[in-house]
């Protein structure tokens, strides 16, 4: 809690520790099916970030019933399960609620020997930083938003974002490294901070 760690970390006993996440957010790509894959990925990165292997999963969705085909919400579960599956997690349930906002997410349950478990503190001078993934899909993520991203730009984008760092995860395990973290993000470093006294900000709403 003291550094804002990608997980949650407790410990069960000498040779095991729970590793617990959520995250969720709104949709940033206009296709349901990558749109789940992508939150999906990002939940479960924070497990990998941590040192852990995810084991559970369970889905969290607002999705506004009354308003959006229902064929959406099953495309978006679709993806999310298919980046469970690839992750050798299962999932085991989740709530749903009806939201006129739209967001999905995960929370996820991994595991991790305790004294193998990664934060993001304790990095030395002198020390590699590496990049799993190529940085800038924030950017292009509010380009979509603001419709003015381009199909190359948006590919990118979904392809970037639904890659999972398991393969990441069970290199650097190999290795003495020092702290780690999930950097992904999905605003722009120039996109402006409301504040209180700012007008709520119009909705985006895909598919409608």
């Amino acid at each position: 809690m003291e550094t804002s760690d990608d997980a949650g970390v407790f410990q069960l006993d000498d040779n095991t520790a729970l590793v617990q996440t959520l995250d969720f957010f709104t949709p940033i790509v206009n296709d349901p099916f990558h749109f789940g894959r992508i939150a999906a990925a990002n939940a479960l990165s924070d497990v990998y970030a941590m040192g852990g292997r995810p084991l559970t999963a369970m889905n969290i969705v607002c999705f506004p019933i009354d308003t959006m085909p229902k064929e959406i919400l099953k495309e978006i579960l679709r993806g999310g399960l298919e980046k469970i599956h690839e992750a050798g997690a299962a999932l085991v349930g989740g709530h749903s609620v009806d939201d006129q906002e739209l967001k999905y997410g995960l929370s996820v349950t991994g595991v991790v020997h305790p004294k193998r478990v990664l934060a993001n503190h304790g990095a030395r001078v002198g020390d590699r930083l590496i990049l799993t993934k190529p940085i800038g899909t924030g950017i292009i993520a509010t380009a979509v938003k603001g419709k003015l991203a381009g199909a190359r730009a948006i590919t990118t984008l979904i392809n970037v974002a639904s890659t999972l760092n398991h393969r990441a995860g069970e290199i650097m395990l190999k290795y003495n490294v020092h702290a780690c973290t999930d950097v992904t993000g999905w605003k722009s470093p120039f996109t402006p901070k409301p504040s209180l006294s700012s007008p709520r900000p119009k909705t985006t709403r895909p598919w409608a």
